[in-house]
């Protein structure tokens, strides 16, 4: 009798555990929105997050050196991300980058490497990141380190969504390349919430 009310009990638990995080879960929010831009050629790529201080991840992600680009051109990662950097191309790549948020001390240059070969890095700093090559200077790319967990990139119409957003007060902020960083407040409830944003050079 006492092992059955034992296991009774361990099962209430148990429901009460799933149903804490399936409420959890449910309180989550999205944050759709659509960024409008003055003076850039285009509302696409542009990256929207969620600021503030949140544990580092431990993701990873792949940027690509092919026909002569990095691919993709913008990435944005969390902090805490390893990136690896594959060449694709049948000839000698460098990876190289001169600041991080615009801190010189924190430029790194990866080296050369040819066909097939890869190399990774831990970026634990936020801020834009900007990547060139020093045998081909045409090619450029960028990868936004994030402090959080909740960020997106807009489509070719400007549109984003960030999906998954615990309730409270944030401050969203963006990256465009070649506009200027724009900040909001957004309160997030149980269900969506929208942002407009306006992003200018």
């Amino acid at each position: 009798m006492r092992s059955l009310m034992g296991k009774n009990r361990i099962r209430f638990a148990c429901s009460l555990a799933i149903i804490f995080v399936m409420g959890g879960a449910a309180l989550a929010g999205d944050i759709t929105g659509k960024v409008t831009v003055s003076g850039l050629r285009s509302a696409h790529n542009v990256v929207v997050y969620i600021d503030g201080n949140f544990p580092g991840g431990n993701g990873h992600a792949t940027i690509d050196q092919r026909k002569m680009t990095f691919s993709p051109h913008v990435l944005v990662v969390q902090k805490g991300t390893t990136v690896e950097f594959l060449n694709s191309d049948p000839l000698g790549h460098n990876v190289y980058w001169p600041s991080v948020g615009g801190n010189k001390g924190l430029a790194n240059n990866l080296g050369t490497w040819p066909q097939g070969q890869k190399k990774s890095f831990t970026f634990n700093n936020p801020g834009a990141v900007p990547l060139l090559c020093n045998v081909h200077p045409e090619m450029a790319a960028y990868i936004i380190v994030v402090p959080s967990p909740y960020f997106a990139q807009t489509d070719g119409a400007g549109n984003f969504v960030i999906r998954g957003v615990p309730p409270g007060h944030y401050t969203i902020k963006t990256w465009a390349e070649g506009g200027r960083a724009t900040t909001q407040q957004v309160d997030v409830g149980g269900g969506p919430t929208t942002v407009n944003l306006a992003v200018s050079r």
